[in-house]
């Protein structure tokens, strides 16, 4: 037990350490279906893992310079009310109903990593413009600039307003998105912060992945909260899975500064798949039979 235990952290550490999320989703099944958790106590220990882990990986990623405080900090704030009212429905719901809703959320975050590892899924920060008057091929892009509106001077404030206001809104509702599949699921939404991060922001693929740490904690932290009093810890579990994922995200920072994120991406997409199906055909068999 102790074994699988240790594997598994292992594994979900790696990949939150590696893409900024995605290991999370994979916590509760493991939990379940290997350490035999109900599945209400596994989204609770989940929480407690996937937020130590996440925010001790941030951590790492901040000595490198990739966290962007200020924006993890709002976007973490913003699904903190969520995420109470995702732990106030999940106390309402079947637990083998929370697992098939929890097969499909898998499958969704599969096709998501699949679709974002395409040919043309490179961020917006990494795709410089063309060159034209005053700019030359290939000169170096800021965040600024590739968020710039491209309008006439004489209207440039009145769409910069308008812009902004566009990308905090969009901000905020993925902020609450977040907090509530964190709340209900127990799971970081990794796989929804750091596309939002990278289209709404206009964040490096690799700021986004460190930031998205970030709100995953204060995420997880906030879930916690909201379960303080009736929560049931199995720390015999919680406390080596954590402490094993803890090593497996720094290992997992390491790969991210290595091999192709695409590769990544599509290895744990596929992974993801196999285990939507799994607990997807359990769940179902228990509610029919």
């Amino acid at each position: 037990m102790i074994a699988a235990t240790i594997g598994l952290g292992l594994l979900i550490g790696l990949s939150l350490g590696a893409l900024g999320g995605g290991g999370s989703i994979l916590t509760v099944p493991a939990l379940v279906y290997v350490l035999g958790e109900d599945p209400r106590q596994a989204t609770t220990s989940s929480l407690f893992i996937v937020g130590v882990t996440a925010l001790i990986g941030s951590l790492g990623h901040a000595r490198s310079g990739r966290v962007r405080w200020g924006i993890g900090l709002a976007f973490g704030v913003t699904g903190v009310a969520a995420s109470f009212l995702g732990t106030a429905a999940n106390r309402l719901v079947d637990p083998d109903v929370l697992l098939l809703a929890f097969a499909g959320l898998i499958l969704i975050a599969a096709i998501a990593m699949l679709t974002k590892s395409g040919p043309n899924s490179s961020p917006p920060s990494a795709t410089a413009p063309a060159a034209g008057p005053g700019r030359p091929a290939g000169a170096p892009t800021s965040t600024a600039t590739l968020l710039a509106p491209t309008t006439s001077p004489s209207a440039t404030g009145q769409v910069s307003i308008g812009s902004r206001v566009l990308r905090m809104a969009k901000i905020a509702a993925a902020g609450l998105l977040v907090g509530f599949l964190t709340g209900f699921f127990g799971v970081g939404g990794g796989f929804v912060i750091v596309p939002a991060l990278t289209l709404a922001l206009g964040l490096s693929m690799p700021s986004a992945i460190a930031t998205s740490l970030l709100v995953i904690a204060i995420n997880s932290g906030g879930s916690l909260l909201a379960r303080a009093g009736t929560a049931d810890f199995d720390w015999a579990v919680i406390a080596p899975f954590t402490c094993a994922a803890i090593a497996g995200s720094f290992a997992g920072k390491k790969v991210a500064d290595r091999l192709s994120a695409n590769t990544l991406t599509r290895a744990f997409a596929a992974l993801c798949i196999a285990v939507a199906i799994y607990v997807a055909t359990s769940s179902l068999m228990a509610l029919l039979g």
